[in-house]
């Protein structure tokens, strides 16, 4: 995909589908009053308008959605010989004319690269990572786009990018196809979600009557993608039967449909990626020794976020996360940031679910913040932990070991609530601050006189326990611990 959301003005369904085209996120409004509405919230990189609309509704929407970041029009159907000239208006005679389409889409995203906002420049280390909101400046990061960008300016041919689950692999590959072939379709497709007779029919198609419920023919992904890209996410999970039919894609470029008897040419870029480690698969006789050679000619690997050349990029995340996150229209733009200690909650959790855990984490947040700043008592890391007996555990914590203590004991949901969350909160804000009422208001976002009736709502006084749910040095002691009322 080429740009990141577009709003679309129009009821015919061959203008929906020309956004989708290039882009994953299309929003679809019914009349220029609601485009703008849309727009004002999640901010697109391009607005498509059915020319059935007038002039008025035009520069209503090209003139009222955002002055400031003056999002492109696009203008379906329309007589160029009667409109105005706009550098930020783009004309496009039919939905059927995807050549001038592919023109616009390449001007719009060129200048987009050559223009990048203030703001973009927060979160992106580089246009090719702006195009596809992959956030991050760290070392690890900007060793990634140095690699995205070789592979993707060369002929290489796969292209294998590893990482964790939730490491960004996909955004990766879109990055390495735009950069390679934009404007041309890309197509992902996941290799575990399928069944191994379903995933074959689905990359190389079938004929009709080739097996019993193939009552038509079908084209596979593999001739969809034409001269873009096509996606194999998950490839360790293929079926060794099927990985000798991809070897043979990979070396020959040709394929065959199910059931049909000739050969059709694969013009697509392929890349494919994994969260295993695939020499220890070849190892075990799970992946063909011969496709993981041919694959791995120049791999793109993701660093997860808890790496040390890698962490720095957690406080960008988060600050571009809490930025874009349309989880609560109501909030939008009205949170716009962190406590220290909430900040400092997530820079020391491990996420085994990377970047994407994160930002599950921060759409929680917003949900539950009620102030313009999250707060700790609004961070709430939930974590799977399984073991001998039990295997199907959940514990929050904001530790790498999930809850688990020195002392080998842990705290479930059954021990955990909001309250005594909040209450150990206020008992460690109290306790960091030495005391001074002030300051520890200030840690934790609230004011003062919050602060007092919280104290006041909690008890907290000489001798008080507050279970340490929420641990600072990644344990949960077993003994009590005393709080010092003032």
């Amino acid at each position: 995909m080429v740009l990141r959301r577009i709003v679309v003005v129009s009821r015919q369904i061959e203008i929906q589908e020309l956004a989708r085209r290039v882009t994953q996120e299309v929003f679809v409004a019914d009349d220029p009053a609601e485009a703008v509405d849309i727009s004002t919230t999640v901010n697109p990189h391009l607005i498509i308008l059915d020319s059935c609309f007038g002039p008025d509704e035009l520069f209503r929407i090209s003139g009222g959605a955002d002055n400031k970041s003056r999002i492109p029009v696009l203008v379906v159907g329309t007589d160029p010989g009667l409109t105005k000239q706009d550098n930020n208006i783009h004309y496009l005679s039919g939905a059927d004319d995807t050549d001038q389409f592919r023109q616009i889409i390449n001007k719009i995203q060129a200048r987009e690269h050559s223009g990048t906002s203030a703001g973009e420049n927060e979160f992106f280390a580089e246009p090719i990572a702006a195009c596809v909101s992959m956030a991050g400046k760290s070392g690890a990061m900007l060793h990634t786009l140095k690699m995205i960008r070789l592979v993707a300016e060369s002929c290489c041919n796969p292209v294998l990018i590893t990482g964790e689950t939730g490491t960004g692999k996909e955004l990766a590959a879109k990055a390495v196809h735009n950069v390679r072939h934009p404007g041309e379709q890309f197509v992902a497709v996941n290799c575990a979600a399928l069944t191994a007779n379903l995933l074959e029919s689905e990359l190389f198609g079938h004929l009709k009557g080739s097996f019993t419920g193939a009552d038509r023919e079908k084209t596979g992904l593999l001739e969809l993608a034409g001269n873009g890209t096509i996606f194999l996410d998950e490839i360790s999970e293929m079926p060794l039967d099927l990985q000798a039919k991809l070897l043979r894609v990979l070396q020959e470029k040709t394929f065959r449909k199910v059931g049909g008897v000739s050969d059709l040419t694969c013009k697509a870029t392929i890349i494919t990626s994994s969260n295993r480690d695939l020499r220890r698969e070849v190892q075990k006789n799970r992946f063909r020794r011969d496709l993981y050679y041919r694959l791995n000619i120049c791999p793109v690997t993701m660093a997860p976020l808890r790496a040390a050349d890698r962490k720095s990029d957690i406080r960008l995340l988060a600050g571009y996360f809490i930025r874009t996150s349309t989880v609560c229209p109501a909030k939008t733009g009205k949170i716009t940031a962190f406590t220290e200690m909430a900040m400092e909650t997530l820079e020391k959790h491990n996420w085994p679910g990377n970047v994407r855990e994160l930002r599950n984490v921060i759409d929680r947040a917003i949900l539950l913040e009620t102030t313009d700043k999250i707060g700790l008592s609004s961070i709430l890391i939930e974590t799977q932990q399984f073991d001998e007996s039990d295997n199907n555990e959940l514990s929050l914590a904001n530790s790498p070991s999930h809850g688990q203590s020195k002392g080998g004991h842990k705290f479930t949901v059954q021990d955990f609530s909001l309250d005594t969350a909040e209450r150990e909160l206020i008992a460690r804000a109290l306790q960091e601050s030495g005391w001074q009422k002030t300051k520890a208001a200030s840690l934790l976002g609230i004011t003062r006189a919050t602060l007092y009736a919280k104290v006041k709502q909690h008890n907290i006084q000489k001798g008080t326990y507050i279970p340490k749910v929420l641990s600072d040095d990644n344990t949960c002691p077993d003994t009590a611990e005393a709080v010092t009322a003032a």
